[in-house]
């Protein structure tokens, strides 16, 4: 009989089971896919040699994130950091850049310059207490209340329709819109003001690294010291039901609101049941992966350059696209997310070829292909990129929910984002990671800190699990320990 059973093989189930195996525990993790990962796989789409990340591909929070710092993911795994984080292209040929160097990125933006770094600055100088109130439960005291009072009138700035009074031209409102657009949100809102802000503080602090041989390299690095540490993992195996799982002191489950009323049925408590059948799920996005027969043609220097592009133009533009989003629409000219992936790690593709990955929002349980659109896009960017493409692979955000059962609807946020649905997750509590049945701890980005590759959510749950049913302190999780 296992001490911990953990399901899920995702990031954050992983995160969760490599903190109880480190605390001397012995787990089983189960996983419904033929894979470990989740949100974290790589694999050849269409053809040999050439790799694709399926979900994840370029990771700002693996150096920042509290549980990758204490796990020294860094050591690990080579994540490669290009000194131009992202870019957004505008029309006429031009780019607004985000270095790595806020000073040069400022200098770039010309009469805007100053307003942008003196929006960003105090973030930066205060990156790890933007991580320590961003990457827990809203609902708490935080460790450094000057940087989360910082971070909380940025937000209501940027998460208004303020948003543009600091600025005078099209680049810094367009270089801000395309991070802000990363959630699957209506623009301004805070919500998305709030991830963009900190994910454009970490684009300075420290860059949005890129793991080399694929996002996989991350979910293998936690699967290794599972088991260096005693626990299994089985694939091809999904749990239906709690009672299919044999008998242990603590059950952690990187599952859906959705997915924990299905499994537990009628032990849950009538209120707590109602609860996570109410949860809300946002809107999906198409994921468009292509091969091509050499780098995109970008028109604007420096974007071949950028280990990430926010394709869509001007902020108005950008926030045009998601409100369509969000009110059902599938966008004409959608705002379209681009990795460049081998561009900086040619293992990716064959001599003179690319991969290139890229998706869009869309509506919730949409099946609508959305290459086309995105290949407009591109091209609208980048002349010729139509040219290059070799081959081409999509899925739709019902595709989406088929291939992980977190991902309602297409929804890889794994639940609405907006502030009720941060400070819901999926419940409002202080230790909402905790069910009413004794021992099951939820694990899964329905949880806070929300959605992203942090496996915050499965620190969190574990932290609990061994506080309350092992009376254990986390142990320490860095390879010298």
């Amino acid at each position: 009989m296992p001490d911990v059973n953990v399901v899920g093989a995702g990031p954050n189930g992983l995160a969760a089971a490599a903190v109880m195996a480190r605390a001397g525990l012995s787990v089983e993790v189960y996983e419904a896919g033929t894979a470990i990962g989740g949100g974290t796989r790589t694999s050849e789409l269409m053809q040999p040699g050439h790799f694709h990340d399926v979900c994840s591909a370029v990771h700002p929070m693996a150096l920042e994130s509290p549980f990758f710092r204490a796990f020294e993911l860094s050591r690990r795994v080579e994540l490669i950091s290009p000194e131009l984080s992202y870019g957004s292209p505008l029309d006429g040929g031009r780019a607004a850049l985000a270095w790595r160097s806020l000073d040069r990125t400022a200098y770039e933006l010309g009469r805007d310059g100053a307003a942008y770094r003196h929006l960003l600055a105090p973030l930066v100088a205060r990156i790890d207490g933007i991580m320590d109130f961003t990457q827990n439960q809203l609902l708490r005291i935080p460790r450094d209340p000057l940087a989360a009072a910082i971070f909380g009138l940025r937000t209501a700035e940027q998460g208004t329709p303020l948003w543009n009074l600091r600025f005078r031209e099209d680049k810094a409102p367009a270089l801000l819109a395309g991070v802000a657009s990363h959630p699957i949100s209506h623009q301004p809102s805070l919500a998305a003001a709030g991830a963009g802000l900190m994910l454009s503080a970490l684009g300075h602090a420290q860059g949005w690294p890129i793991p080399r041989g694929g996002s996989m390299a991350i979910a293998e690095s936690l699967a290794q010291d599972i088991r260096a540490h005693g626990g299994t993992i089985h694939t091809s195996t999904p749990v239906d039901r709690l009672a299919d799982l044999p008998s242990a002191r603590a059950t952690l489950l990187n599952v859906s609101p959705r997915g924990l009323a299905r499994m537990a049925g009628d032990s849950l408590p009538a209120r707590y049941r109602s609860s996570l059948e109410s949860f809300r799920y946002g809107n999906g996005a198409c994921k468009v992966d292509f091969i091509l027969s050499g780098p995109v043609p970008w028109q604007a220097a420096g974007l071949a350059d950028a280990g990430t592009v926010h394709v869509g133009g001007t902020r108005e533009e950008l926030a045009r696209s998601e409100n369509d989003v969000a009110a059902g629409r599938h966008p004409e000219r959608p705002y379209v997310l681009v990795s460049q992936p081998s561009r900086f790690d040619s293992g990716r593709a064959p001599d003179g070829r690319q991969t290139l990955w890229t998706y869009c929002h869309v509506p919730a349980g949409s099946t609508r292909d959305m290459t086309a659109a995105v290949t407009a896009q591109l091209e609208r960017y980048a002349p010729g990129f139509r040219d290059l493409v070799l081959q081409s692979h999509a899925v739709s955000a019902a595709g989406l929910a088929d291939y992980n059962r977190n991902y309602i609807g297409g929804d890889f946020s794994a639940g609405a984002m907006d502030l009720r649905g941060l400070v819901q997750r999926p419940v409002v509590s202080p230790v909402p990671w905790r069910t009413p049945l004794r021992g099951v701890y939820l694990c899964s980005s329905s949880t806070p800190p929300g959605p992203g590759v942090t496996g915050m959510p499965g620190l969190h749950a574990a932290t609990y699990a061994l506080k309350d049913m092992f009376g254990l302190p986390v142990p320490e999780l860095g390879l010298s320990a």
